[in-house]
C-alpha cells in the first residue's frame, strides 16, 4: 500500500504543480485585465489627461488646445487591420462633423514614425496624428490592445472608451449628441 501511495505522489506532484501554475497564470491574466479596465474606467467623467506632442507634419499637437471640441482620440498602429478599417470612417466623420465641433486625433503606437507617416499619406487622413509611446498609453489606462478610441467631450471630460474592433455606429451614436447643432 505504501509503495502505491509513493508512486501516486510521484506521479501527481508534477501534475499538481502544472495545475497550480495554470491557475496562477489565469489569475494573473484576470487581474491584469481588471486593472486595465479599472484604470480606463477610472477616467470616465474625469478630465482627459493632457499631453503635447509633435504630429506627423511637425506641428505641435496640444490636447488642451481642443477644448470646446468633441475629441475622438484614436490609438492605432500600422500593423492593426481593425485600425485601418476604421480610418476611412474617421476621415468621413472629420469632414462631416468637423464643422459641428468634432476633432479626431490619431495616436500611432508604432515604433517607427516613417511607417505611420506612410500610412497617414496612403489613407489620406484629414486629422492630426502624433506618435504615442508607453508613457502616453499609461495616461489613458494602458493601451493593451488596438484600436483604442477615447471619446472626450467639449469640456475635456472622458465620456467613453472603445476597445478593440467595435461597431462604428455605436461610436457615432455616442459622439453625435455632444456636437453643436
Amino acid at each position: 500500500m505504501s509503495a502505491i501511495a509513493n508512486a501516486l505522489r510521484i506521479v501527481l506532484r508534477p501534475l499538481r504543480r502544472l495545475l497550480t501554475m495554470k491557475l496562477l497564470l489565469c489569475l494573473c491574466a484576470v487581474v491584469s485585465a481588471a486593472q486595465s479596465q479599472v484604470a480606463t474606467n477610472s477616467l470616465l467623467h474625469k478630465e482627459a489627461p493632457s499631453f503635447v506632442r509633435t504630429d506627423l507634419e511637425n506641428r505641435t499637437l496640444d490636447l488642451h488646445a481642443y477644448r470646446g471640441k468633441v475629441v475622438l482620440l484614436d490609438f492605432w498602429a500600422t500593423w492593426c487591420a481593425s485600425c485601418q478599417l476604421e480610418m476611412p470612417h474617421f476621415v468621413a466623420w472629420q469632414s462631416q462633423y468637423g464643422p459641428r465641433g468634432l476633432q479626431i486625433i490619431g495616436i500611432s503606437m508604432d515604433d517607427d514614425p516613417e511607417l505611420a507617416r506612410k500610412l497617414y499619406k496612403k489613407m489620406k487622413l484629414n486629422y492630426p496624428v502624433a506618435m504615442g509611446d508607453e508613457k502616453l498609453g499609461q495616461l489613458y489606462g494602458g493601451v493593451l490592445g488596438l484600436p483604442l478610441t477615447i471619446l472626450i467631450d467639449s469640456q475635456g471630460k472622458v465620456r467613453a472608451q472603445f476597445r478593440g474592433e467595435i461597431d462604428l455606429k455605436l461610436i457615432e451614436k455616442r459622439f453625435r449628441p455632444l456636437l453643436h447643432p
